[in-house]
């Protein structure tokens, strides 16, 4: 572990993982750990937070837990400022919503709009002066399946919607901090499996999902960290694709 810290541009920065509790933010949360950066691990229940900590801990990792519902932007922005600044912020979190456009209420579009696209913004715009103060900083999106373009979806326009505007903000925060050395990527990841996905759902996915086998979520994480563990970035500002080629 300690050689590939050195070689890391993660080491001794702080991390903060958003969604890093669960699913592809908890493996990227122990993967940016195994790196050598020190975690503020964000979940929403105490229990997954305290375990995902006591995980990274249980590796020679540095991590703190911070469990809370996300019900607004001022609140929880207001709750982190006791933590400080961060040099990486990951953002693994967001609402999915499956329904036909029309019956898309106005819940539906101010939550996934709020959780999938005006929070990562404005974490991004929170932590972005610091990082650009200390020269360094490394933003990392994720998006949605097959959201790296513009695309119609069948069942779940909003939040397809919000999640391909995080690669216009993935762009932005390449283009302004470049000069500082703060880099931005958004990834797409395809069909992966997770514990959110029950027995019966994984099968129906495995049967879709290209060579019928979900994605492994530590496959997606440390291709995700790898385009960013890097100085300077030359991936900053990419929106990347990690579906192994799935098409419904």
């Amino acid at each position: 572990m300690a050689e590939d810290k050195k070689r890391s541009v993660f080491a001794g920065r702080r991390a903060l993982v958003i969604g890093g509790s669960g699913g592809i933010g908890a493996s990227i949360s122990m993967g940016l750990a195994s790196r050598g950066a020190s975690l503020l691990v964000h979940g929403l229940t105490s229990s997954k937070v305290d375990k995902m900590v006591r995980s990274i801990e249980k590796t020679g990792g540095k991590a703190q837990g911070f469990a809370r519902d996300i019900d607004g932007l001022s609140s929880i922005l207001s709750a982190l400022e006791p933590f400080g600044d961060f040099d990486i912020l990951v953002v693994a979190f967001g609402p999915f919503v499956r329904k036909p456009f029309a019956t898309h209420t106005p819940a539906d579009w101010e939550k996934v709009a709020m959780l999938d696209l005006a929070l990562p913004g404005a974490l991004a715009s929170r932590y972005f002066p610091a990082m650009c103060d200390n020269a360094f900083g490394r933003i990392l999106f994720l998006g949605g399946t097959r959201t790296d373009i513009i695309r119609g979806f069948t069942s779940n326009a909003a939040y397809a919607a919000a999640k391909t505007g995080l690669g216009v903000l993935a762009k932005s925060i390449a283009i302004e901090g470049a000069p500082h050395n703060v880099a931005a990527v958004t990834i797409c990841p395809g069909l992966v499996r997770t514990e959110y996905i029950g027995p019966e759902e994984a099968l129906v996915l495995s049967r879709m999902a290209p060579g019928r086998v979900l994605s492994d979520p530590a496959d997606i994480a440390a291709i995700a960290l790898g385009l960013l563990d890097g100085d300077p970035c030359v991936a900053s500002g990419a929106i990347v694709s990690l579906d192994a080629g799935f098409s419904p």
